[in-house]
């Protein structure tokens, strides 16, 4: 498995975020996590990557208990294995359409203009790649972080609404670009969504509330 929780609980001060959640993902599966808006759907991706705390529970990425590692250690697990794409998008405004999407080979020592040019060709921003960010539509930053999510291959893929800025035909290719990475690499993706569409392509569905997952 590349990710497994165990009766995994969130609070904030006395106000429970959810509680009981145990989930496992195999390599090669897509699992969409749906629910109303402020059940934690994102706390729990976040929880995931080891980038939010949890106060029951464990949460197991690539055989790594999370809660035993420093949090060096986390970052180079998730520099290595996890592409994850933000809401807020989180593109450096200094670097190119093609730099945000290298960063992640290159802080891996592994450079690749070939690879890059392919993840923007794949999601629709072919000719972009000199471009800064602040000349770029919304939709256009959220395909550049969905490229930077993808390029180094991970083996999770951790999406939070990718396709919310986009329109039905883009947001179609952006699915096709994730569920291809997953498929062709045996990756595992996680995508929390609120759209019908991007869920009913996945291999299975999770619905959370407050009281764990179903």
């Amino acid at each position: 498995m590349n990710l497994q929780i165990a009766g995994l609980g969130k609070r904030y001060g006395d106000n429970r975020v959810f509680s009981g959640v145990s989930l496992a993902v195999k390599a090669g599966e897509f699992v969409a996590i749906v629910g109303d808006s402020g059940v934690g759907k994102s706390t729990l991706l976040n929880c995931m990557a080891g980038l939010d705390t949890w106060d029951e529970g464990r949460v197991t990425l690539m055989g790594n208990n999370l809660a035993s590692l420093s949090d060096d250690q986390r970052a180079l697990l998730r520099r290595q294995h996890v592409g994850f794409v933000f809401q807020a998008f989180h593109v450096l405004p200094h670097l190119s359409v093609a730099q945000n999407v290298g960063l992640p080979l290159l802080l891996l020592d592994r450079p690749d203009a070939v690879r890059v040019s392919a993840m923007l060709s794949a999601v629709g921003l072919n000719g972009l790649e000199d471009r800064l960010p602040q000349q770029l539509s919304g939709g256009q930053l959220q395909r550049v972080a969905i490229a930077r999510a993808l390029v180094h291959r991970p083996a999770l893929l951790l999406a939070d609404e990718p396709t919310g800025n986009l329109d039905p035909g883009t947001a179609a290719r952006v699915m096709d670009a994730l569920i291809g990475q997953t498929r062709e690499h045996q990756a595992s993706l996680v995508l929390v969504t609120h759209s019908e569409a991007a869920a009913a392509r996945a291999d299975r569905v999770i619905h959370l509330g407050s009281n764990g997952v179903r």
